[in-house]
């Protein structure tokens, strides 16, 4: 089996070019506290990876096999820091949807803490891929799991899930809590229903430590060029260097509670850290509609948006210059929409101790700077 190449993870050292072939090379040190981040590339990764790095935790991270550089924004965040972060990395090949690597990574690392942030995460796309979307959301956490009970760790490692807002769907109350039913309304929704599920019945099962942190819209510099936040600020930098004319976007009635990525990671080292492990709503309490989003980030680089029209004809006009610079396509609509999220981080706040720090208005205009 060791020389078999076939659904193993392969350690790479980070910014560096010398990897190992086998995980039989991994060296383990017991004296460390040890945390294994699924996902460790995207948004919420590079900021955990940070933050537990600051705590003293060695960082095993799990990476695609891509012909491109997937750990930019780990690299831009650490920056100057990985000099003194680099020995206490270490980045694995590994896919959540090969049940024998994930396995074989769990029971070798054998971690204090898992956080599976791996995820098919756009709600648009997921309408597009929704059997993908469902090996990777859902069966990617039920063999991360699984792993965790088989290699006989279920007393030992501790398991976050990375759950989400979507879940509420078509919302049954205002705001949404830890007790408000669900009701998604995408396959990216229906897929984390399941994870969200399976955790709670691997905990209640097997008495093992794993929890479902449901988090709300969270967004940062990192976020991806897809994401709706991310398409406003590139876009309003866009205009404001004179590249591009105009702005387009989908449903700009939509609401959504925004928080930045920064503040909601450290929610969830703190839901693991707790003597009893439970499930938690991380929000701010606050709602914005995408038309707010927008009208900040112009704002703060001095265009006043007046909005003309209603609905597919309307169109954000910049005041000083009466050019049409947002304008609204159908495209970007999704089949069955979202049309508000507000969550209530109630319990969070009183039993963790956390409480967002980053404004609405701070958050877009960090992410806006990072564009400029």
């Amino acid at each position: 089996m060791k020389n078999i190449l076939f659904s193993i993870a392969y350690l790479v050292t980070i910014f560096a070019n010398d990897a190992v072939d086998s995980l039989d090379q991994v060296g383990i040190n017991d004296s460390e506290k040890r945390a294994l981040i699924f996902g460790i590339t995207g948004q919420d990764g590079t900021y955990l990876t940070k933050l537990l790095l600051e705590k003293g935790y060695h960082v095993y991270g799990s990476i695609r096999r891509t012909s491109l550089d997937n750990l930019k924004s780990l690299k831009h965040y650490l920056g100057s820091d990985f000099i003194t972060y680099k020995k206490n990395i270490t980045l694995l090949y590994c896919d959540i949807t090969d049940g024998v690597g994930v396995y074989r990574l769990i029971n070798k690392i054998k971690p204090h803490e898992i956080y599976n942030l791996a995820a098919q995460s756009h709600v648009k796309v997921s309408f597009e891929k929704p059997a993908y979307t469902c090996q990777v959301d859902a069966l990617g956490t039920a063999h991360i799991l699984e792993s965790i009970y088989s290699s006989g760790l279920g007393d030992f490692t501790r398991f976050y899930q990375a759950s989400t807002s979507e879940l509420f769907g078509l919302v049954q109350e205002i705001p949404q809590s830890e007790i408000t039913p669900f009701y998604p309304r995408s396959p990216y929704g229906v897929a984390k229903l399941y994870s969200y599920w399976i955790t709670k019945n691997y905990r209640e099962s097997y008495n093992m430590y794993a929890c479902n942190g449901i988090l709300f819209n969270h967004e940062s510099p990192y976020r991806g060029d897809n994401f709706v936040t991310k398409v406003i600020v590139k876009g309003v930098a866009a205009i404001k260097k004179g590249e591009i004319k105009k702005l387009e976007l989908g449903n700009l009635d939509s609401k959504r509670d925004w928080g930045h990525a920064k503040d909601y990671v450290e929610a969830m080292w703190l839901i693991l850290q707790q003597d009893i492990p439970e499930d938690f709503v991380i929000a701010t309490g606050e709602m914005h509609t995408v038309r707010e989003f927008v009208e900040t980030a112009f704002k703060e680089v001095g265009i006043e948006i007046i909005w003309k029209g209603t609905g597919i004809d309307e169109v954000g006009i910049n005041a000083q210059t009466d050019e049409v610079v947002v304008s609204v396509n159908p495209r970007f609509f999704r089949p069955s929409e979202v049309d508000l999220l507000l969550g209530n981080p109630k319990k969070a706040e009183e039993k963790l101790g956390w409480k967002r720090k980053v404004s609405f208005r701070g958050l877009v205009k960090e992410m806006l700077n990072f564009e400029l």
